[in-house]
């Protein structure tokens, strides 16, 4: 199983979220914004951060750093690393079959990643078998679409799902990210779409924005 950071904002807690970092970074990547995301004296949530495996990225000259998967290019004619993909993807179900087995439902549980990490929390949730209380895409894109109308789950086409994106970011572009949305949509999911003036990062509105969100998906 991946190994991961864990926090949890209090005792006893009644919802998970499983967050995947971007590209180069690891688990500890977004957890000081744990306190920002779960009010004082809320429900107590956890958080899991899993580290990404190790590996050579073909964009970034062959540089071995963590990644859930490599990467060709970042235009829609690229080819994708599926079998990455879908080796990380497995990886992800372990998290989330894990929390399901201390006892935290799968409608209990976010699925949940920025960049990198985003594309594969769309990837992994829209293809698991239980319903899960929300997704949350951050400054990425759907890999894997052309096969997505028969694989997605059946359990999560009405699950939330907040998409956000800076306008001006330079390494994913917001067009892809958007032209994502406008997909997610046609094939019938519930799209929370949010565009800030940033580039590839998350800004303190955004933040607030995931707070409400969390607030309304796992209350």
């Amino acid at each position: 199983m991946l190994e991961t950071v864990v926090v949890e904002t209090g005792r006893n807690p009644t919802g998970t979220v499983v967050w995947m970092h971007g590209l180069g970074a690891d688990g500890h990547d977004f957890e000081p914004m744990v306190p920002d995301l779960v009010a004082p004296g809320a429900r107590a949530l956890r958080f899991v951060f899993p580290h990404a495996p190790v590996r050579p990225v073909t964009l970034n000259n062959g540089w071995e750093m963590r990644a859930w998967y490599d990467i060709y290019g970042l235009t829609r004619d690229h080819r994708q690393d599926e079998k990455g993909m879908r080796a990380s993807g497995v990886a992800i179900e372990e998290l989330l079959r894990a929390e399901i087995g201390r006892g935290v439902p799968a409608a209990r549980v976010v699925l949940a990643g920025f960049s990198q990490g985003g594309a594969m929390a769309l990837v992994t949730g829209l293809r698991f078998a239980e319903r899960l209380a929300g997704l949350i895409a951050l400054s990425c894109y759907l890999p894997l679409d052309g096969t997505l109308a028969v694989e997605r789950s059946p359990g999560n086409v009405a699950t939330p799902i907040f998409m956000a994106h800076g306008t001006g970011d330079p390494t994913v572009p917001y067009a892809l990210g958007d032209a994502s949305r406008e997909t997610l949509i046609k094939h019938g999911y519930r799209v929370e779409w949010h565009s800030y003036p940033v580039g590839h990062g998350v800004g303190p509105q955004e933040i607030a924005d995931i707070r409400a969100f969390l607030e309304r998906v796992l209350p």
